[in-house]
């Protein structure tokens, strides 16, 4: 219990460092009280629904206000960071400090969740960007001594005195059944599965651990040699030269299962002083803690590829007092993984920041801080996008660290609880059974508690509720995230990056910009857009993504080992120090001020966590002005120093990039059908977008082409049409050509402009055809010899010299006939037109 002392007064601490943070902030809005009032009610009062710049007027009121309040530019200095300052910005600042707007938005929600009987469950128009969907996996096991966590094969374990109890929760399902083992009884520290779940490891002890086969129910016991040492925690791995590793205070033991003799062999030692460690499969990557402070590291990874050691790092902690030196806590440093890289993330409590430091081959490099708000700090990661929630707050923060900002990417809203229907039991019963009603309601009620007391955060996307014996999988809110900005390249670069939805990121996409062009968006706005969209098309194609399916690992690894003292991530686990505690629901998360890598990620499925050089700018993929520079693709995907392969759920649609050809029919198409956009600005659109495929070398599909065409004869372009069919701006198809040759009707330049490029693509057939149509059949007879165009009808030709009331032409086209096509003399076409040869010189001589 020494530990909860220890954590007190670091909160007393923390308590004292925000009341001095926010003091200047309360003084603010002392006098900006009534705008203050006026926007939260305006903003409360919108619930469910929520617009683009919602409560404009009342918001800039309440930003004049402050911005004429004394230390105002504190607090901009605070809050913005010289970013970008829109609605959600402020708003952002204003539930950080816990104003009356967070406490009506909070009623809100509750009151308009309550009306619809369900909580949470305000579809996507709600007020939130993250939420869970009921119904959880319910683990409710009699008898149960807690929960762990086994990241290596995603399983929640849960043990009684003589059986194991687990639950696969990758592909996560609320109706997963348990699978249960038999294990002889005794104290229980932490388990962990072999990779291959053939075998059950179980910690009794700080010098023991116990295996069992799964399969004979043979079993034997390793100790510890030495007295003086301590097991701290262990991990199974598919490293070639070990199969488990053991962690003791005396550095690391890596051993290789020999199932003959059903023992463990010694395969390496790694002497070190080690306080506590953290470990997580899909990195492979372990950190041990040593020193006074325990501020010192040394880190291994582990992976097929072999065991690299990286250089000895410190970590940055603030000093509370001259003399005062605070000890770092297992629990404020975790691993993650995010696009591919491997991030260690340590919460400064007497700071009040989260640190960031990023892992490359030969160096350690802190990328630096976000600013947190509470004094718990849970950290999620849902598709490569991070999830700081502020428990205290009740608000969780997004951040997208491939965006070049450390600005969150919508404002801080709830997580909210989807799908749950309220039923009042107590009436849907028989008064002889009010006891179990109550009893059932409450269980209902408590499965409805949002940020509860017990709620612990497991990395990447799950939430243990230790009280209540659930499992939660947070989702993202696509589409209200799409709505809470108005910034549609920035929305668009973010959908763009989504892969666990990718359908419904790339519909959103294709609303996006069909709304932003019948909004009649300025031009710049709208290039910027294609700009995002065509580079993203362009990547996908070089990756594969686009037509590949994503692929699922056969042994799961995405959820990282994060709790500092337990091995097996535990909800209730051993610390690693030796010291048996409950794991705190809080999950400390990343800080970004990451440099710029890329606008989309260079991997296919963002699977491989790897090391990198520590020349950053030369090895970051760089998006500048659209374009993605193709160098940093190596990052993750030809990276040797593989950490691992996180799974991903299978998907029909691997890419949220959109081709030309959705383009065309999606966004473009449907505009023009409705005429609601001037052609000349349509024009200009498309215009874009045809600049930006050419940049990227993508084909742009010839539909967009022909509709470019009818723009602009709809509108007497022509002049410019004929500039952009010379300059090839519209590419040669034949799909174009006829098209010339249908609006050449009211101009004889694009008509001829469109036989020439029958020429010049050599559709000699139609070129010909047109030729006949036109009048000019003997010009056609003799393109069709010199180019031996032998598949159109005779019968055209004669019809036509017929028409023009002309024997000699007429006769010149059937000798043509007759010396070139063998047996033409014997064919009805022959001897009906030359009967009307005659006919014709017979009249002409009378």
């Amino acid at each position: 219990m020494g530990l909860g002392k220890r954590e007190r007064t670091s909160v007393g601490a923390v308590d004292m460092k925000e009341k001095k943070t926010i003091s200047p902030l309360r003084r603010i809005l002392v006098n900006c009280t009534a705008q203050v009032n006026e926007y939260g009610a305006c903003v409360a009062a919108k619930v469910p629904e929520v617009e683009r710049d919602m409560c404009l007027k009342e918001f800039l009121a309440l930003k004049t206000c402050m911005q004429n309040t004394i230390n105002v530019f504190n607090f901009l200095l605070i809050y913005s960071s010289g970013e970008r300052c829109n609605i959600w910005s402020f708003g952002f600042a204003v539930c950080m400090i816990r104003l009356k707007i967070q406490d009506n938005l909070r009623k809100m929600a509750w009151k308009a969740s309550s009306s619809q009987a369900s909580v949470g469950g305000l579809g996507s128009g709600a007020l939130s960007h993250v939420f869970i969907q009921y119904p959880p996996l319910r683990c409710n096991i009699p008898g149960s001594r807690g929960f762990y966590y086994d990241d290596g094969n995603k399983l929640l374990i849960s043990p009684t005195s003589d059986q194991i109890f687990s639950w696969k929760t990758a592909p996560f399902s609320p109706l997963a059944a348990p699978i249960t083992d038999s294990i002889t009884e005794g104290p229980i520290c932490s388990v962990r599965f072999s990779l291959d779940e053939k075998i059950i490891a179980v910690q009794r002890s700080n010098i023991s651990i116990q295996f069992w086969h799964r399969e004979t129910e043979e079993t034997f016991t390793h100790r510890c040699k030495s007295e003086s040492e301590s097991i701290l925690g262990f991990f199974w791995t598919d490293c070639p030269s070990c199969d488990i590793v053991i962690v003791k205070t005396s550095g690391l033991d890596l051993f290789a299962y020999d199932s003959t003799p059903k023992s463990l062999i010694l395969v390496e030692t790694k002497k070190l002083a080690v306080s506590w460690y953290v470990y997580t499969h899909e990195s492979r990557l372990i950190l041990l803690a040593s020193g006074m402070q325990c501020k010192t590291f040394h880190g291994f990874q582990l992976s097929s590829a072999g065991i690299i050691r990286l250089p000895k790092f410190e970590m940055v902690m603030a000093k509370p007092e001259a003399n005062s030196k605070p000890v770092l806590a297992s629990e404020d440093v975790y691993i993650v993984t995010v696009y591919g890289r491997i991030y260690c993330l340590q919460v400064d409590r007497v700071a009040m920041v989260l640190h960031s430091y990023r892992f490359y081959r030969d160096a350690i490099i802190q990328q630096g801080s976000l600013p947190i708000y509470s004094s718990k700090v849970a950290v999620s990661v849902v598709d490569n996008v991070l999830l700081v929630h502020q428990v205290d707050a009740k608000v969780v923060i997004l951040y997208d660290i491939f965006a070049d900002s450390r600005a969150p990417i919508s404002a801080p809203l709830p997580v909210l609880l989807r799908g749950f229907q309220r039923s009042d039991i107590s009436n849907s019963r028989p008064s002889t059974k009010e006891s179990e009603s109550s009893e059932a309601s409450d269980s209902n009620d408590n499965e409805a508690i949002i940020y509860g007391a017990d709620w612990t955060f497991l990395v990447p996307d799950l939430i243990c509720d230790v009280a209540n014996k659930l499992l939660w999988k947070i989702h993202l809110d696509l589409e209200a995230i799409s709505a809470s900005s108005s910034e549609v390249p920035l929305v668009l670069e973010f959908l763009q990056r989504r892969k666990l939805e990718a359908n419904k990121a790339k519909q959103l996409c294709l609303a996006i910009t069909q709304t932003m062009i019948l909004e009649h968006r300025p031009i710049t706005v709208v290039a910027k857009a294609m700009d995002v969209l065509v580079t993203s098309y362009s990547l996908s194609l070089k990756t594969g993504s686009y037509f590949k399916g994503i692929k699922t690992e056969r042994i799961p690894s995405s959820v990282p080992n994060v709790s500092g003292p337990g091995q097996a991530t535990g909800v209730f686990t051993s610390r690693t120090d030796g010291k048996s505690v409950q794991h705190e629901p809080a999950t400390r998360v990343n800080s970004v001020s990451f440099s710029r890598p890329s606008t989309y990620s260079s991997s296919e499925t963002e699977d491989n966590c790897s090391f990198e050089p520590s020349k950053i700018s030369s090895n970051d993929t760089q998006f500048v002005g659209g374009k993605v520079d193709a160098s940093a693709e190596s990052s993750t995907t030809d990276n040797p120093l593989n950490a691992s392969v996180s799974e991903q759920q299978k998907s029909q649609l691997t890419s949220p990039a959109i081709s030309p050809d959705e383009m065309y029919r999606s966004v473009f198409a449907p505009i023009e059908e409705e005429m609601t956009v001037e052609p000349s600005y349509l024009v200009a659109i498309i215009l874009e977008f045809f600049r930006c495929a050419n940049l990227e070398r993508v084909k742009v599909h010839p539909s967009l082409y022909v509709l470019t065409i009818q723009l602009l004869a709809r509108s007497e372009q022509y002049a410019e049409l004929s500039l952009f069919i010379i300059n090839k701006v519209i590419e040669p198809s034949k799909e174009v050509a006829l098209q010339l040759l249908e609006s050449g009707r009211q101009s004889l330049q694009i008509r001829k402009l469109g036989l020439d490029m029958l020429r010049q693509l050599s559709l000699n057939h139609d070129y010909v055809l047109l030729l006949v149509q036109d009048g000019y059949y003997l010009e056609a007879l003799r393109y069709a010899r010199k180019h031996k165009v032998t598949t159109i009808r005779p019968s055209l030709f004669l019809e036509a010299a017929f028409t023009s009331n002309d024997s000699q032409h007429l006769a010149a086209v059937l000798r043509f006939f007759s010396d070139f096509i063998p047996g033409f003399r014997s064919t009805s076409d022959f001897f009906t037109y030359y009967n009307v040869l005659n006919e014709m010189s017979s009249s002409v001589t009378a």
